[in-house]
């Protein structure tokens, strides 16, 4: 489904508001920087330029969920009257929305292939890596089928599900699969990652790859079982898109997201550092 909203007027983005921040800031030398939190607060990002009525909507990769809601409540807490609005689907999905002509200021994809796509079509602006993630297998709690590896021959006959071959986290999969030299038969190649874990979350397959935010997500629902050692690493881009109509606000949050404020959410949920540039 397809995110649609009345894109702000060329006039909203010159009536820019100082942010108002709610709590004792720690700039770093970009400014633009604050420090991670305790518990009962949460870290703070400079928006100066951001609109006190922007709004901005963010397409970014299932599996940045739960991390980029924590940072949208951070950053709507350092900018009063912002708001922040998500569309999470698979980075294809998302960047087939966009061009098609749905509206958004920001695209952050699970890989840089989905991501030079949308670049290729003038879509986004320039990118910057913001966090990498890497897979794992999961099976449900107690692990009825006793699945104990990918190449161990437990796989044969269980009901493993991946992600389909188009999406990043089935990209990887298949890479990590010719890499170990296996081959894998499963009953079903789901659109999202989220999708994969559900479905074993819930005990409707036996098995499935996701990534390790992902199992980290599902708790004691599943349970994880270590890959082989790989070198198989999902690097994730982040890009304003070309039509936003509020620039100011959406590159705020992207350098929320790119600061150390929002590396500590980020690794919170299990995300790696950006490869070194």
């Amino acid at each position: 489904m397809h995110l649609s909203r009345r894109r702000a007027s060329a006039t909203r983005r010159t009536a820019l508001a100082t942010a108002v921040l709610t709590a004792a800031l720690s700039l770093t030398a970009c400014g633009a920087i604050g420090s991670p939190s305790s518990s009962t607060e949460s870290p703070n990002a400079t928006a100066t330029n951001a609109g006190a009525n922007d709004q901005v909507v963010v397409f970014a990769a299932a599996s940045l969920q739960d991390a980029f809601e924590e940072i949208a409540d951070d950053f709507q807490r350092a900018n009063l009257g912002v708001s922040v609005v998500f569309d999470f689907q698979g980075s294809q999905d998302l960047v087939s929305a966009l061009s098609e002509g749905a509206a958004a200021d920001v695209l952050a994809t699970a890989n840089n292939s989905t991501m030079d796509d949308a670049a290729a079509q003038s879509l986004v602006a320039d990118q910057s890596e913001f966090a990498t993630n890497v897979l794992t297998l999961i099976v449900p709690a107690g692990n009825p089928a006793g699945v104990t590896g990918i190449d161990d021959g437990t796989l044969d006959g269980a009901d493993l599900v991946i992600c389909a071959p188009e999406v990043p986290c089935g990209e990887a999969t298949r890479t990590l699969a010719t890499r170990l030299g296996v081959t894998l038969d499963p009953v079903s190649e789901e659109q999202k990652v989220t999708d994969v874990r559900g479905k074993v979350a819930s005990g409707e397959a036996d098995a499935g790859i996701v990534y390790t935010t992902d199992a980290a997500d599902a708790g004691n629902a599943v349970e994880v079982i270590a890959l082989p050692d790989n070198d198989v690493v999902n690097h994730y881009p982040i890009a304003l898109t070309r039509d936003t109509a509020v620039p100011d606000t959406a590159q705020a949050f992207v350098d929320l997201v790119l600061s150390d404020a929002g590396q500590a959410v980020l690794a919170k949920y299990g995300f790696g550092a950006p490869a070194a540039k």
